[in-house]
């Protein structure tokens, strides 16, 4: 019961931080926050994203792309130039690191206003970081797995970013439903979204990349917009648009008609 409770725990802060800080904040910049506050969550992210931790602006730049190229051959994980699952994530690996270490052209479109901590990034991007918290991973599950079956969670437990960004890239890209026609395969997946925070309504983001709330319809849930609307109210962030009526910013258009 430990393990699972654990499992839960990882992938539900992981996913906030990643949503939160990486996604919505260092992506889209749909709201604006200090730099102490903006230091405070980048180890925030490395904390709860431990071994799949990613450099907000690698990932900033790379989701960016995303939008600019979707379903193009520049979008860095589009399923349409991947035969499988396992095979966009390693290409979308390959992107991510050459951003990462500078060995790939960037647009000046996709440099915008990134939150940027190169020391801090390139410890917590290091193998030697990724290489210990995989070790306490083990160790963890070594003292408190109950039964061997147990361990299927940690290989998804160490590659936790990965396998959020597989879910939405791949099966969203490919199932679900459509609030609006765009010149691009984003769907919704999921009618009620408590699994991933929202994510799954990207359909919906496609169309309005800088909104903080990512639901739409009545019933599409955002649980990560009352979050932003508390820390809006503790004055954390502070939001730079109003929920829909955002536009795209030029350096984050997307194709939509």
């Amino acid at each position: 019961m430990l393990i699972i409770l654990f499992f839960v725990g990882v992938w539900y802060l992981s996913l906030f931080s990643q949503t939160f800080f990486q996604h919505r904040y260092a992506a889209h910049q749909a709201f604006t926050m200090s730099k102490r506050w903006e230091r405070f969550f980048f180890v925030f992210a490395y904390i709860t994203q431990g071994s799949s931790y990613m450099s907000a602006s690698a990932y900033a730049i790379m989701h960016r792309m995303h939008h600019a190229y979707t379903d193009r051959e520049k979008d860095p994980h589009s399923p349409n130039f991947s035969s499988n699952i396992f095979s966009m994530m390693w290409r979308t690996k390959n992107i991510y690191a050459r951003i990462l270490n500078g060995k790939i052209d960037i647009e000046d479109r996709f440099t915008r206003n990134l939150p940027q901590w190169p020391k801090f990034d390139r410890w917590a991007n290091s193998k030697a970081s990724k290489v210990l918290w995989g070790l306490g991973y083990s160790l963890f599950f070594a003292f408190f797995a109950s039964s061997p079956w147990l361990y299927i969670f940690l290989p998804v437990l160490i590659f936790m970013g990965p396998f959020h960004g597989a879910i939405i890239n791949w099966f969203a890209h490919k199932y679900g439903y459509i609030n609006f026609k765009l010149k691009n395969t984003s769907h919704n997946l999921l009618f009620v979204d408590v699994f991933m925070l929202g994510e799954s309504y990207h359909n919906n983001h496609h169309k309005h990349p800088t909104a903080v709330n990512f639901g739409s319809r009545w019933h599409e849930l955002d649980p990560v917009y009352p979050v932003l609307l508390f820390m809006k109210w503790l004055k954390i962030i502070k939001f730079i648009k109003p929920l829909h009526t955002s536009k795209p910013l030029n350096h984050l258009s997307c194709q939509q008609s």
